[in-house]
């Protein structure tokens, strides 16, 4: 690595006295799949829990009702599902409509894999100009047709784990490796990279910024999901795509710190983060005011 500076994190904007929930955007979470409810559901209550003001998960028809039970507090948009129970790959009207609602996008957790879930991901991803997170299946999907990763439409944030990025880069590396070839893939494609691991690297190609929040027991299934949700949410609150990168990845890991304080790493699960990103906000916020 070549020792640059780490950019410091962001400020939490204030919420104004006089503000409505349409000041703090809509977030849409394009996801879900027979067997996989649970981690569209997950990014959606990370999305409340980050301070969107409105969350849509669009989700196959055939599990429409098992997410919506999951929460009351997001909307749901039925999609017609192939018959595996997976998004079809079609873009119906009702996605369109939501898309052109959404402050930000994430597209990916719990979607699945399909030739056509491939397409729609790649569509999505070229076409769509607001900003948009992509992790899970929809990394693997910009994986298998590698030549979309830079025709971006707007602001995008790939959030992979070490598997993801292999499949994207075509190889797996290791260590320094691996963190210089994602601030390669984020300059060269004009993106910003969330590389999940100990000491999660966000970066711009330029900035970076090495996450010091977060444990072992976070390691573990829908955590991700979570992050996605969180990170979309602050997209939707005007934050620059790197700041609310950068942001999302410090408190997720401080959510999981608290959590796990209180419970123990080997009981942490997925939903124990959301349920303790409200003490990371207050806690963040205390560190913020004092400064």
């Amino acid at each position: 690595m070549d020792g640059s500076t780490e950019s410091p994190l962001p400020q939490l904007p204030l919420r104004p006295a006089e503000a409505h929930k349409g000041d703090f955007g809509l977030a849409l979470v394009v996801g879900g799949s027979r067997g996989m409810a649970g981690a569209v559901a997950l990014a959606g209550m990370g999305a409340l829990r980050g301070g969107a003001g409105l969350v849509r998960l669009a989700v196959p028809a055939v599990c429409l009702e098992t997410v919506a039970g999951f929460e009351p507090s997001y909307m749901t948009v039925p999609l017609a599902a192939d018959d595996a129970g997976k998004i079809s790959g079609e873009v119906p009207g009702v996605l369109e409509e939501s898309i052109e609602a959404a402050t930000a996008i994430a597209v990916g957790p719990g979607i699945g894999s399909s030739s056509a879930l491939d397409r729609l991901v790649a569509q999505l991803y070229t076409t769509v100009a607001k900003p948009m997170v992509v992790d899970a299946d929809g990394l693997n999907a910009l994986a298998s047709q590698r030549d979309v990763l830079g025709a971006v439409a707007g602001p995008r944030v790939l959030t992979p784990h070490p598997g993801e990025f292999a499949r994207l880069v075509g190889k797996r590396l290791e260590g320094d490796a691996r963190e210089a070839a994602a601030v390669d893939m984020a300059g060269q494609y004009g993106i910003i990279v969330v590389l999940k691991g100990h000491r999660t690297l966000v970066t711009d190609g330029e900035r970076r910024y090495h996450n010091t929040t977060g444990n072992p027991g976070m390691a573990t299934g829908g955590s991700g999901d979570v992050l996605t949700g969180l990170l979309t949410a602050l997209l939707c609150q005007n934050l620059e795509p790197f700041a609310a990168a950068q942001l999302a990845v410090h408190l997720h890991g401080l959510a999981g710190d608290l959590a796990a304080a209180e419970l123990g790493q080997e009981s942490l699960i997925a939903s124990d983060l959301v349920r303790f990103l409200p003490r990371a906000f207050c806690e963040f916020r205390k560190v913020q005011e004092a400064a």
